[in-house]
């Protein structure tokens, strides 16, 4: 069964292996391990060790984006947050549930975000300390970019978070070149083609030292604690019990992203994937929710035909049969399934997709395939 979702991600035999094993994470055996996957991350980011700190947090991406900004936006802190779908909302709700000071700005959903919008928001604000961005909107499929956002939140001297759980190891992030940036949050399931239940925050080191232990108010969830752990008793080993064969499978994964040629390679991949989606898509008959300029990389939102046999969770069953999983849940405002582009897939991949929502469509007797005017 290949996964065509936006994770967690088919994974490449390797680095299912390495999750067969049994692990002690308090053994020195263990502590290269990890070591090593600090190592690989850091130089992902843009070989950063000096200049930031790799922090690891047992769970998913929400955990690793709740830390960053517990720790990072200080309580009388004020951080604004594009919607830019989904993901944002849940960075809003997250802020907002910890007592943070939310501000929100409304934009179109259906292409990159304007480094103006923002500016505005700012200069009307000057109490807003931080700015949330999501790179890579899988609610929606469009990639929005840190660098135009961040030039004009380093020129009104704020600080920027970055979910870049769908983004690390195939969009550019040179962190180093990018002081305005404090954090980027990602995982280790999506881009890097791990397994789930790994968040990381590559962030700088004077945004962690100039926030104080206990300002996040969370032991668990405090990013300048897991730093001082990792100063004091070597970056080997974590505070608590770690997912000991998902930092093991990490290292595999990083491995062969090296070994692949990076993020740059990696990028390529997957953006042959979308574009034989997108095509194969319109080849038969259905329609992609985005047009073909603000279509990213990692996934394609397709609109659900206008047809009363339709039914999402059919489509989804046909295909499981067939050999391929997509998500079973609308997050647009139009229905729409999403497919993902990344993981261990090749073009090739996409092509069999085509081909079996295709005989999928058939077998439901799909008869419509263009979507609701």
């Amino acid at each position: 069964m290949l996964l065509l979702i936006p994770g967690p991600v088919t994974t490449r035999p390797e680095v299912r292996a390495a999750a067969a094993l049994d692990y002690a994470p308090w053994d020195q055996d263990f502590r290269p391990i990890y070591a090593a996957v600090r190592m690989g991350v850091a130089a992902v980011a843009g070989n950063v060790l000096g200049s930031h700190a790799v922090l690891p947090l047992q769970g998913a991406g929400h955990f690793g984006m709740e830390a960053a900004l517990r720790t990072l936006v200080p309580p009388d802190g004020r951080i604004l947050i594009p919607l830019t779908g989904s993901y944002a909302e849940r960075m809003a709700r997250l802020a907002r549930e910890i007592g943070r000071s939310v501000v929100t700005l409304a934009i179109p959903l259906d292409v990159p975000l304007a480094p103006e919008p923002v500016a505005g928001a700012l200069a009307r604000d000057p109490a807003i300390t931080h700015v949330g961005l999501v790179y890579s909107e899988t609610s929606t499929g469009v990639v929005h970019d840190p660098v135009a956002i961040g030039a004009v939140v380093r020129t009104a001297g704020r600080r920027i978070i970055v979910d870049a759980v769908s983004a690390f190891g195939a969009l550019p992030l040179d962190l180093g070149r990018h002081p305005e940036i404090d954090a980027a949050v990602f995982t280790a399931n999506k881009c890097l083609e791990g397994l789930p239940g790994l968040s990381i925050t590559v962030a700088r080191l004077d945004a962690l030292t100039n926030a104080a232990l206990g300002r996040a108010g969370s032991w668990s969830f405090d990013l300048r604690d897991i730093y001082e752990a990792g100063e004091r008793d070597g970056w080997g080993s974590f505070r608590f019990t770690p997912p000991a064969q998902i930092v093991a499978a990490l290292r595999v994964a990083l491995e062969l992203h090296a070994a692949e040629g990076g993020a740059p390679a990696r990028l390529a991949r997957y953006r042959a994937n979308a574009a034989t989606l997108y095509d194969g898509m319109r080849a038969i008959g259905l329609t992609p929710c985005l047009g073909r300029d603000a279509q990213g990389p990692i996934v394609v939102n397709v609109l659900a035909p206008d047809d009363g046999r339709w039914s999402l969770q059919g489509f989804v069953d046909s295909l499981k049969t067939r050999g391929y999983l997509i998500s079973n849940f609308y997050n647009t405002s139009r229905p729409s399934f999403r497919v993902g582009c990344i993981g261990a897939l090749t073009p090739n991949d996409m092509r069999g997709f085509v081909a079996a929502a295709d005989a999928a469509l058939r077998a439901l007797d799909i008869r419509k395939r263009a979507p609701a005017d």
